[in-house]
């Protein structure tokens, strides 16, 4: 297999597990655990379910780690292209894995105030479970802050798959028209959430070319260049950005 098809199956297998544990993470796990604006009831869903709530926040911690592979895997199969924009593009996936793995810290010290019984004693039940809903809520807010750097990181990336001919080049457009979405649709959240939480869904349709890309990735790979072009040097060659 040449080296440009093993990166890609690479880079696809490492995107698929990070999209699998961030769904675990966020639908299967937050989604069943958090009753937004219920101190109470989230609290209790947290006590009663704290090994879930551990399972998700280990998913997250191990999908962010793979997030970072990923956009390294796809430096090495498309830097080629333009070094310099694979290069922020993996400097827009570490800040975003840096503000993900940071705002964890919320989501564990929920989970430590709604189950140590001094907290309920230092600040009263009731208490207690305020403040477990605001670290709640600062772990969502955290998590739409990092939106903005995994939303950014397509944009280079789309570019990079135009340009490679390794895609097509519609795949690439799709991609960082995803990423500008997911820049949008946290605008929108912050500046009117009303307004947000409504149209968030359709804002965010095109984020649904990334399944596209994983499933090119897995499945066909790359396109191979003629066997009998020995192409340009991929170390060597930095084109200017056009």
């Amino acid at each position: 297999m040449r080296s440009e098809q093993r990166l890609a199956r690479i880079a696809g297998s490492l995107y698929l597990l990070v999209a699998v544990l961030g769904v675990f993470a966020e639908l299967v796990v937050r989604s069943s655990i958090v009753e937004p604006g219920d101190a109470a009831t989230t609290a209790e869903n947290i006590r009663s379910s704290a090994t879930l709530l551990r399972l998700g926040f280990v998913a997250d911690l191990v999908q962010a780690t793979f997030f970072l592979f990923t956009a390294m895997a796809l430096y090495l199969l498309l830097k080629h292209v333009h070094r310099l924009v694979a290069q922020a593009m993996v400097t827009l996936v570490a800040i975003s894995v840096a503000i993900i793995c940071l705002n964890l810290l919320h989501q564990f010290t929920a989970l430590s105030i709604a189950t140590g019984a001094g907290y309920a004693s230092a600040f009263d039940r009731a208490g207690a479970d305020q403040l477990t809903m605001l670290l709640v809520d600062m772990h969502h807010d955290g998590y739409l802050i990092a939106q903005m750097f995994f939303g950014l990181w397509l944009v280079p990336l789309g570019y990079l798959v135009v340009r490679s001919g390794y895609f097509p080049k519609a795949l690439g457009v799709l991609l960082a028209l995803g990423g500008l979405a997911y820049v949008v649709d946290l605008l929108v959240r912050f500046l009117a959430p009303g307004v947000g939480e409504t149209i968030s869904g359709y804002v965010l349709i095109p984020v649904y070319s990334e399944v596209v890309f994983v499933a090119y990735l897995l499945v066909k790979g790359v396109r191979i260049p003629d066997q009998n072009s020995t192409g340009p040097d991929q170390d060597a060659l930095v084109p200017a950005m056009t």
